[in-house]
């Protein structure tokens, strides 16, 4: 270990289970955390802080006054600015940890960039709010035999599974489409802290299982939690379902693109526009809107007010309208003051 090293990570080397072999191991490992909100910032500030020697953080969205609750590498002046989640973690990590490598992508995980944000890693850590990405990242890693964790938390729940293709139960093995009905989220259900930490502290440890090379201590099991409600399960997932279409099969639909839809609900009345993959002068763009509504940028992001809807753009030319959640009215609005 370098010097310097040594002392910053001795208490966690001195741990019987990790040891100085391991952590010369968790130093050199390379994570991707898809998602870097509730559940994938604390992620980001677990591993960071444990010496994981390159992290790529994976992001689409920007900081709100919201996000504060719950999303601990952000403050005040990150969301008053409406940085992108990526930038802003990767801004706060270097604070505490410059030694290792914090790579922002403010970007959608879709199947026509999956290879270029996903590839070189040794393991992904699932930070998403929504199961179409978590069947992307799934399709990816077992396709190039490539260990993930399942993350969730909403309300006071968690939950989490670690999942080692060829090994262990895929996400489509367990689910093996989305869960039917409504599935509740952070904006209709609500969030506990508590909860978010809870399961990224028990994925967090799995990843720390995986990097430092203590495979056979992972948890062969989908564990849920819900702190509120003081209960507790587990559900066998150390097998692989003979008739699953991702894991046994080899039938990636996901990463195929497959019917995915180019215009998404993004969270509570609001529409995310993806289809455009285009570079957006910012500047100029905002000399344009002055006329049509309020409108500020810095270099990642702009932001269009015309009452009453909220018009988030990025360099790529994606988009999040909040102030509705008809999916063709956003693309009128976009198609009216960004073009088509």
């Amino acid at each position: 270990m370098k010097p310097g090293l040594e002392e910053r990570y001795s208490r966690q080397a001195l741990f019987a289970g990790i040891g100085a072999e391991g952590q010369q191991q968790i130093l050199q490992s390379r994570v991707a955390i898809v998602g870097c909100g509730a559940t994938g910032s604390v992620l980001a500030s677990l591993l960071a802080r444990a010496g994981v020697g390159s992290l790529r953080i994976i992001d689409r969205d920007y900081v709100e006054p919201s996000n504060l609750q719950r999303q601990m590498l952000f403050d005040e002046t990150d969301a008053a600015d409406s940085v992108p989640k990526a930038i802003a973690a990767c801004r706060k990590i270097a604070q505490f940890n410059s030694q290792i490598v914090a790579e922002p992508h403010v970007s959608d995980l879709t199947p026509e960039n999956a290879d270029q944000l996903l590839g070189g890693v040794q393991l992904i850590l699932d930070g998403t709010d929504n199961f179409e990405t978590r069947y992307l990242i799934n399709d990816y890693a077992v396709k190039n035999s490539l260990p993930w964790i399942y993350l969730a938390a909403v309300g006071s729940y968690a939950l989490t599974m670690s999942i080692v293709p060829g090994e262990t139960a895929c996400l489509s093995c367990l689910f093996p489409e989305p869960p039917a009905g409504v599935v509740e989220t952070c904006d209709t259900a609500g969030i506990l802290n508590s909860a978010v930490n809870l399961g990224a502290s028990v994925a967090a440890t799995e990843a720390l299982k995986l990097l430092s090379g203590a495979r056979q201590q992972l948890r062969p099991t989908l564990l849920s939690h819900d702190l509120w409600l003081n209960q507790r399960a587990e559900i066998a997932a150390d097998r692989l379902r003979a008739d699953c279409h991702t894991c046994s099969q080899k039938d990636f639909v996901h990463l195929a693109g497959a019917g995915r839809p180019h215009i998404t609900l993004c969270g509570r009345n609001s529409v995310q526009i993806h289809e455009h993959h285009r570079p957006v002068d910012l500047g100029d763009l905002s000399n344009r809107l002055q006329t049509h509504g309020t409108v500020r940028h810095t270099e990642f992001i702009l932001k269009f007010w015309k009452e009453p809807y909220e018009m988030t753009l990025f360099p790529d030319g994606r988009a999040i309208i909040k102030g509705t959640s008809d999916t063709a009215l956003a693309r009128s609005l976009y198609a009216r003051y960004i073009g088509n």
